[in-house]
This record gives C-alpha cells, sequence and structure tokens, in this order.
C-alpha cells in the first residue's frame, strides 16, 4: 500500500500477520477510533518483563496523552530524555458478536488501533494543562470547562507522556459470520448480536446543591 499525506506509512510492526484485508491506514479512521474511546492499554518492559496497563488518554491532532502520578515507574521511564519509554498503546471498541454455524468460524465485529513508539514525558507546563483537560474532555467532552483545573499541588503530583501517532494502524471487521458452504444447512442459529456502549441516567453526587442542573453536555451522552 503506498502512503500518501492523509495515509500513516504501513511498517513491520503496523502491518498483521493475518486478516491484511481488514488493516487501515487512514487518518480518518484511526482518528475516528481514538475519539470514540477514552480507555486504553499501555505496553511495556520494565525489568525485563511485560507489563500491560489500562488507563485513560487524551488525542489532541496528532500525539497522545496519558497521566499518572509522577511515583509511577513507566512515567519516570518515560522522564528519561534518552531514549525514553518504548511503548505499545492499543484502543479497541467490540461492535458485535458473530455467531457462526461452526465453532471455529464464531468471530467479533470491532474496530482496533495500535499504536507503536516512544513515549516522553511533557515538562511544559502548558503541554501540561493543555493534555490534562484534554485527558478529562476524552472521557465528557465539555466537562475541563466545567471543573476547576488542575492547582500547583496537583500538577507537581501528576505527571503527563505524550505519545506521537507515527506509527499506526487500525484494524476492522464487520458483516455476518462467514461459514463454509458444507456448513449452511445446518440446524443452528447464526448471525450478529449488536454491542454498544450505553450511559445511564446521571446520578448526582449526595452533597451536590440540589440547585445545580444536570449540564447540556452530560444529557448528550
Amino acid at each position: 500500500m503506498s502512503a500518501h499525506p492523509a495515509d500513516y506509512a504501513p511498517t513491520e510492526r503496523t502491518v498483521p500477520s493475518r486478516s491484511r484485508h481488514r488493516a487501515r491506514y487512514d487518518r480518518e479512521t484511526v482518528h475516528a477510533i481514538l475519539d470514540q474511546g477514552y480507555l486504553c492499554h499501555l505496553g511495556f518492559v520494565r525489568d525485563g518483563a511485560p507489563v500491560v496497563l489500562p488507563t485513560l488518554y487524551g488525542r489532541v491532532g496528532e500525539a497522545l496523552y496519558v497521566h499518572g502520578s509522577t511515583g509511577s515507574r513507566p512515567l519516570l521511564a518515560a522522564g528519561r530524555e534518552d531514549p525514553g519509554l518504548p511503548v505499545c498503546l492499543t484502543v479497541t471498541h467490540v461492535d458485535g458478536l458473530v455467531l457462526a454455524k461452526s465453532a471455529f468460524h464464531h468471530s467479533i465485529n470491532y474496530r482496533s488501533v495500535v499504536v507503536h513508539g516512544t513515549a516522553r514525558q511533557v515538562t511544559d507546563e502548558a503541554e501540561r494543562r493543555m493534555a490534562l483537560d484534554a485527558l478529562v474532555d476524552q472521557v465528557v467532552p465539555g466537562r475541563s470547562a466545567d471543573s476547576r483545573p488542575a492547582d500547583a499541588r496537583e500538577l507537581a503530583a501528576t505527571a503527563v507522556i505524550r505519545l506521537d501517532l507515527d506509527e499506526v494502524s487500525a484494524k476492522v471487521r464487520t458483516g455476518g459470520p462467514n461459514d463454509d458452504a458444507e456448513d449452511l444447512g445446518l440446524p443452528f442459529w447464526s448471525g450478529v448480536v449488536p454491542v454498544a456502549p450505553a450511559y445511564g441516567t446521571p446520578v448526582p453526587a449526595a452533597d451536590l446543591d440540589p440547585g445545580i442542573a444536570v449540564p447540556d453536555y452530560l444529557s448528550a451522552l
């Protein structure tokens, strides 16, 4: 696949070994998958062993931001100027359970993004504040403007790392089961069970002033 300005260039690490037809490298697809989520899994090597941590992220342009305690070991490793912290970050959405006639052909419909690169700690205060706002808004768009920003003490206790979107791929599966022709007559149900996230009615805090209404950005969820 040839790359153009709207695409991420495929690399040895971003070309899947199977189902290559499901791979996507265009920015529109990658950004859409990232923007719909807020939970990622961050993988790295610590003391010679693999570690994968679930954590929140925020996207700003061609960068992803992750935050944590300043004492966090991966964030400390990312704080080293050279070489930083080699990581693999993944985001996945499950859209459907694909039930086939045979157990072998069961699958799921999904959209996923995998990012390889070197995470580095953000030291510029303005960028850190922007990144923390982005993390809040990634979960609930509009929330950062409707809450108190971090103060100096909280900023001192919080580290932020940035992972640039350079080595990136998406993978997408859609559609129904791919049954073998000889199985089509079997007396088993087959098809897709759609899966989608759902938000319940916001529950106010016990000490919330009853005069404060549910904001529009929450109602929009």
